[in-house]
This record gives structure tokens, sequence and C-alpha cells, in this order.
């Protein structure tokens, strides 16, 4: 009897270890996914070229890059526009920044500027997209050029991403500046 007792003893250990240790299948499209960035960079410095000419110089102290490869600058990026001499024609800046790689398309956010270094004038804006593709940008938004001799504000705005080609959608007021 000691042997039989023995015997159910150890089975009812078994068993009751074994329905303990069971775990429950879980569904893995009903598990929170992590969509966050997969990759941090800090104080990124990127050189565009065409035909060996450098093009874009590109700075920012943080790029974030997620799954899909687009990315965010959260604390903004500096852009410098190059002619094929070797000048700088162009600058701009914002204070927060998006990327679609894909695309190859930029939004700025946040106190954008635009600067065209040759002509000395400069757009502002709170949000910019820059088509790198294309070499255009563009906006909606309100926008506001400061010339050497006036400022011109509007709704919405077309250019080559040089700043010296552009087209305001809807002029809202031309003011002369004097000296």
């Amino acid at each position: 009897m000691k042997i039989k007792s023995w015997i159910q003893v150890v089975l009812a250990t078994i068993a009751i270890v074994g329905f303990s240790c069971q775990e429950e299948l879980k569904d893995p499209d009903k598990e929170i996914k992590y969509n966050g960035p997969i990759i941090e960079n800090k104080d990124v410095f990127t050189l565009f070229s065409d035909s060996a000419k450098l093009m874009i110089r590109m700075k920012a102290p943080v790029q974030q890059e997620f799954e899909g490869g687009d990315g965010v600058f959260p604390k903004g990026f500096d852009v410098e526009f190059f002619q094929r001499e070797g000048a700088v024609t162009s600058t701009m800046s914002a204070n927060y920044g998006k990327q679609d790689k894909g695309r190859e398309l930029y939004f700025a956010q946040g106190n954008v500027v635009v600067r065209n270094l040759q002509k000395g004038e400069m757009l502002e804006t709170e949000e910019l997209t820059w088509d790198r593709r294309r070499r255009k940008i563009f906006t909606d938004k309100f926008v506001k050029i400061t010339t050497p001799n006036r400022v011109v504000t509007g709704q919405g705005l077309r250019s080559d991403q040089n700043f010296e080609n552009y087209t305001i959608q809807k002029i809202t007021g031309v003011f002369d500046l004097e000296e």
C-alpha cells in the first residue's frame, strides 16, 4: 500500500505542476507593438552630392530613424544649399523636422527660416515642405518675405530650393522699407 500511495502522490504532484505551468497562448496581432525610433543619432552631419559635387549639407543635433526608414529631427535641423561652383547660395532652418525617406520629402515646422544669401532675402513661416527630389520648397501657410527694400506677406508659397524664384499664392500685404 505504501507504493500505491506513493504513486498517487507523485501523479497528483505532476498533474498540479503540469496544469499550473501551462500558459495561455496570445494572439500576436493583439500584442502591443513598439512604434518608436529604432536608431537615434546625435550631431548628425549629412552631405548630398550630384556628380561628385557637394549640393546640400545638413546638420541636426538629433535624428531618430524608424523601422520604415523615415526619420524625425526633434531638435530641428539646418541645411545649406550649394551652387555647382561650391558657394553656399541659401540656407534653411527649423525647430522640428520630419523625413519621408521613400518620397525624399522633408517637413519643417516651427520658426522655419529660408535665406537666399545672394539676393539678401529671407522667408519666414511656421511650416514648409522641401521636396529634395524635385528641388522645390512649398507651403500653404502664412509666409513673410523680407527683401532689402520691402516686406511681403501672404498665404502659400512655391519656390525652388535655393529660394531664387518664388511665387506667393495669395499676397496679403506689401510694405516698403525706408532707409
